[in-house]
């Protein structure tokens, strides 16, 4: 079976990023796994929530529902600091990430450009820079030696690929967005994307302003080539598997 990592910062980023190639390659038959770095534990809309841990209990919730509409293999949410990700160890953020790439053995992994995407957002930075450290590191023998062993061995996935966008948020900070090499027609499956966002019920204050920008932008996702297994020239490509050798 094919199969698929997206490596995000926060409840949420699975569905306004991802979600429609998510649950678009699952129904044709791809393995996909969502890994979150926070549990968003910092976030402006709160809820009912009275502090960061109930916050942060209300948000996993809502992430596994999201998953659950976007019909996610599986997701996991870590427990790094919400807010804080350029201030937290890099090295063990990307060992985390590293040893779920070789449990998971992904051939194709997603994640933000190191721009922050479309809002800039630190977070979504880091999230990158330990996406992109794991892909690489993942493969070779020499980084995070101590993982490997009898059953965990390097596992060396066979593209990457940051999320971009066709146009800025009208109130947003500036950002240099990554060229798109890579155009995801979603469809009707656009309606599910929207639905996994909404499902991130504390949220919800975001959902008017994101659903307006995110329409927009039609029934697209945009995704850059960052890194292949094997040297190639760049091509725009209609699939995220495009070349992609099962094994």
């Amino acid at each position: 079976m094919l199969r698929l990592l997206v490596v995000t910062a926060h409840p949420d980023d699975e569905a306004g990023g991802f979600g429609g190639s998510l649950v678009l390659y699952r129904r044709r038959g791809v393995e996909t796994h969502v890994i979150c770095l926070t549990p968003g534990q910092a976030a402006r809309n709160r809820g009912p929530a009275h502090s960061d841990d109930e916050l942060a209990a209300m948000r996993r919730r809502e992430f596994a529902r999201a998953c659950k509409i976007l019909e996610v293999s599986r997701g996991e949410v870590l427990d790094f600091p919400d807010a804080k990700l350029d201030r937290t160890n890099f090295y063990s953020m990307t060992e985390q990430v590293t040893e779920r790439v070789r449990q998971f053995k992904p051939h194709v992994m997603l994640t933000f450009g190191p721009e922050g995407a479309i809002t800039a957002h630190v977070d979504h930075s880091m999230a990158s820079l330990v996406g992109t450290m794991a892909f690489h590191w993942a493969a070779r023998t020499n980084r995070f030696t101590e993982q490997i062993d009898a059953v965990l061995q390097p596992w060396q996935t066979q593209k990457l690929y940051y999320s971009t966008w066709p146009g800025f948020l009208s109130d947003g900070q500036p950002v240099s967005l990554p060229p798109w090499t890579a155009s995801i027609e979603i469809g009707e499956l656009f309606d599910l994307k929207l639905a996994a966002f909404k499902a991130h019920t504390t949220q919800n204050p975001l959902y008017e302003r994101f659903s307006k920008n995110i329409c927009r932008f039609g029934t697209r996702e945009l995704f850059h080539l960052a890194a292949t297994s094997k040297p190639r020239e760049i091509a725009m490509e209609t699939d995220l598997f495009a070349g992609v050798i099962e094994d």
